[in-house]
């Protein structure tokens, strides 16, 4: 595993070293449709499962533990995973879902901009829209709380493409996008957070899904 040489402070004095490998869950049947998620909880559509499937077959990294998002499209693409990896528990972890997107939820892009026009091309979000901090302030913690103590641990999470963004942002990386199965590694210490490198699970052909 590259890792950089950016770093974060963190809240806990008792991680002393895990590696967090952070993917995005397969396509959900909303993602299909273009329409923007957040917390909500739609399921896998077909393409999801057998986004999973290929991810599984094609994982070969050594991971003791696999964690999720308590979404059913994170914690139904980890459970593919762990039996690939031949783990029988998946840890489920509610402060790893996305973001909240407020009145966005539910809403394809097209019906987001005849409501708010011009506000995606400019970045702006609406009232209640989770911000990169607060996420950020609830998914670090709950990283390190999981992760307590810590001794050398490989564990693979299974997330959203706005949790991995906003660690990314936390850790000092530009911006990406996450399609699904792909991901980053990030290193928990001490004294920080450390973004390494980025990785695809899948080809990117087998990847229709939307943000």
């Amino acid at each position: 595993m590259a890792l950089g040489p950016k770093r974060r402070s963190l809240t806990s004095p008792h991680v002393t070293g895990a590696d967090l490998l952070i993917v995005r869950h397969g396509q959900s049947v909303w993602n299909a449709r273009g329409i923007w998620q957040g917390t909500e909880d739609p399921p896998l559509s077909d393409l999801g499962w057998r986004q999973a499937e290929v991810a599984a077959a094609h994982l070969e990294d050594r991971f003791d533990e696999v964690w999720s998002s308590d979404l059913e499209r994170a914690h139904h693409t980890a459970e593919t995973l762990a039996r690939s990896l031949g783990l029988v528990n998946v840890r489920v972890i509610a402060d790893l879902r996305e973001r909240f997107a407020g009145p966005w939820q539910g809403r394809t892009r097209d019906e987001i901009e005849d409501r708010w026009p011009g506000w995606l091309e400019a970045g702006r979000r609406p009232d209640g829209f989770e911000t990169d901090e607060e996420l950020t302030t609830r998914v670090v913690p709950a990283l390190c709380a999981a992760a307590t103590p810590v001794d050398g641990r490989r564990i693979l999470v299974v997330a959203h493409g706005g949790v991995i963004i906003s660690l990314d942002r936390y850790a000092g990386e530009e911006f990406h996008r996450y399609p699904n199965l792909t991901g980053r590694w990030f290193r928990l210490r001490e004294d920080g957070i450390e973004a390494g490198e980025r990785v695809d699970l899948i080809p990117p052909s087998i990847d229709l899904g939307l943000e």
